[in-house]
């Protein structure tokens, strides 16, 4: 497939790999039924809606929804029960993607992780963002801007292996890693260059496939090719980047909603790291953002169908 360079193409993508069946947990939300109705329109998902069945045709009821497009598992024992019976239909294989609805994340990710019956893979669960920002030419990808806190070295390989299976799923066949710090050069004063090195150096060794890793990066110059020369920076990736991996959550997440927020922009967030697409959004983010989360969970759905 072409490399994906828009989130606007990404939903034409979907469209052409879809409909992908999604398990959403504790659906009785009117965001999340009306980002699922929106993608059943365009023809890139249908749902299993699980949940309380009447709270669920009441809230559907109210938005125009026809629930005879959809099946409903009437499921009214708790958080708890409803999360380990959406994320069942996806073990199962009965649904390829799943999403939370109103349900409390710690609750919604113990059923992710359930022994048993859950997602696990023995990966590192973590989480994207993916921007499109006017004026670039490519979709960044942004790790881990949410989940893991304070990530070490060997936690933050497997979160940018979980991003580039994504990168390789929206068509970049070698997408362009920048290790993000506040600095382009090593400082023994600052771990997160020492960890830069060190996941550089992995990469040129064939520990980290499937991508060309460099850094340290300042944001500046790992998304500037204009900055790069500026500061004489000579890499594959410099001004390049794809997939920015940050040093910890504050950076991460500060990014990310600085770009939502202050540019003109297009975004998405999947889960990564479970045996199948995670679809956790935010009751602040955009039903935009919440239907193109789905679209890239239906491209990564594809992409590990292949």
């Amino acid at each position: 497939m072409e490399q994906l360079r828009s989130l606007t193409a990404l939903m034409e993508y979907a469209k052409q790999v879809g409909p992908r069946k999604i398990s959403v947990a504790m659906a009785e939300d009117a965001e999340v039924l009306e980002a699922v109705e929106e993608a059943r329109k365009a023809g890139v998902a249908n749902a299993v809606l699980v949940g309380n069945g009447d709270k669920i045709a009441e809230i559907a009821g109210k938005l125009g929804i026809d629930l005879g497009h959809y099946e409903v598992v009437d499921e009214r024992g708790g958080e708890p029960a409803v999360a380990l019976a959406a994320v069942e239909l996806v073990s199962s294989g009965k649904a390829e993607i799943l999403m939370k609805g109103m349900i409390k994340t710690a609750n919604f990710l113990r059923g992710v992780l359930h022994k048993e019956k859950g997602l696990r893979t023995g990966s590192l669960i973590s989480h994207v963002y993916v921007h499109h920002v006017e004026g670039y030419d490519r979709i960044f990808f942004i790790c881990d801007p949410a989940f893991n806190m304070y990530p070490d070295l060997g936690e933050k390989v497997k979160i940018l292996e979980n991003t580039v299976r994504l990168a390789h799923a929206f068509g970049v066949e070698k997408p362009k890693v920048a290790v993000l710090a506040a600095v382009e050069v090593v400082n023994p004063d600052m771990p997160c260059t020492l960890d830069a090195a060190a996941i550089a150096q992995m990469n040129r060794r064939g520990q980290i496939k499937g991508c060309i890793v460099d850094g340290p990066f300042a944001l500046d110059n790992a998304i500037s090719e204009e900055s790069a020369a500026h500061k004489g920076i000579v890499s594959e990736v410099a001004g390049k980047a794809d997939i920015l991996l940050v040093p910890d959550i504050d950076a991460g997440n500060m990014m990310a909603k600085a770009i939502v927020y202050m540019t003109n922009n297009k975004t998405a967030g999947l889960v990564l790291g479970a045996k199948a697409p995670v679809v956790l959004t935010s009751r602040s983010d955009s039903a935009e953002t919440k239907l193109l989360s789905i679209a890239s969970a239906v491209a990564l759905a594809a992409y590990k169908g292949n």
